[in-house]
């Protein structure tokens, strides 16, 4: 490992400094975290069990283990990707390289449609939702956790990050109300629905190279190229919406972080009603535009 080694007879504390020291030293975000879910990973730990193994001396297969992972993180792959789970809601999610590694800023659309749903009035008026492009289902899954009386419906172009998302649905035990189609959006759906959600891809194709690596090397590109202006899905997704949303359905998308007017006007071409202004994310940054259809 650059800049240092976990060796046999090292102990799980040392093994645990050593792995953050690395990390840091490579400008990585949070090291400690990282190190702490990295070592516990491969030695099957959890944060108590790391402290009470504190003085207990590595093997030699731990020690390869713990190394393996910690050169992984420090080639920038996400810890996330690593231990092939994430966290979205607080529901935990699978994920592979398959599917987008769900970020907490994509919560605000979470956050944004309950808002929405619940100035309305009560939450069983939604009995249907979609998700397009839904990934690992995160989106999907944390509003059919809040709406137990909803059935919605996940589509996505990749088969894989379907089988992502239908095995996610079965873990949480959302399975019967969650069902997945591949399609490009809401190509292959019928219509009638209470609310549509999306994170689409919305990374300008030309910034694409200055992501930071852990997005730009890990997260499927398909699910980060939105285009020359960053805008194609929203255009395919406005001009649908109409069709598939019930009158008044509501529609919630997530933005990047200087893309609010303009897909606040894709929608008003397409006669879908901005509903007050886009919500906000932990950053301050405009993350999420919601409408209406209009009547």
């Amino acid at each position: 490992m650059a800049g240092m080694m976990v060796a046999a007879g090292a102990t799980v504390a040392a093994a645990r400094r050593s792995v953050a020291a690395a990390l840091r030293a490579a400008r990585l975000d949070t090291p400690d975290l990282d190190a702490r879910l990295l070592v516990g990973e491969a030695l099957g730990l959890d944060h108590a069990g790391l402290a009470v193994a504190a003085a207990r001396v590595l093997t030699a297969d731990e020690a390869r283990r713990i190394e393996a992972f910690a050169t992984r993180r420090l080639a920038h792959e996400p810890v996330a990707r690593i231990l092939g789970r994430s966290q979205f809601w607080s529901l935990p999610l699978v994920v592979t390289r398959d599917v987008l590694d769900p970020r907490p800023d994509t919560e605000t659309v979470v956050t944004a449609a309950l808002a929405a749903i619940d100035a309305r009035g009560p939450r069983r008026a939604v009995a249907r939702l979609a998700d397009l492009g839904t990934g690992s289902g995160a989106i999907l899954l944390a509003l059919l956790s809040e709406l137990p009386e909803a059935r919605g419906v996940g589509t996505d172009t990749s088969l894989a990050a379907l089988g992502v998302a239908r095995d996610n649905a079965g873990r949480l035990g959302l399975a019967p109300r969650a069902g997945f189609v591949a399609c490009d959006y809401g190509g292959a759906l019928a219509g009638g629905f209470d609310l549509v959600v999306s994170n689409p891809p919305y990374i300008r194709t030309a910034d694409i190279a200055t992501l930071a690596p852990e997005v730009r090397d890990f997260d499927p590109r398909p699910a980060l190229d939105g285009g020359p202006d960053g805008l194609d899905a929203y255009r395919a997704i406005a001009a649908d919406a109409g069709r598939l949303l019930a009158p008044g359905g509501l529609i919630v998308v997530e933005v990047g972080h200087d893309q609010s007017g303009a897909v606040v006007a894709l929608f008003d071409t397409n006669h879908l009603a901005r509903i007050g202004d886009p919500y906000q994310d932990f950053s301050g940054h405009r993350r999420a535009v919601l409408a209406q259809r209009q009547t």
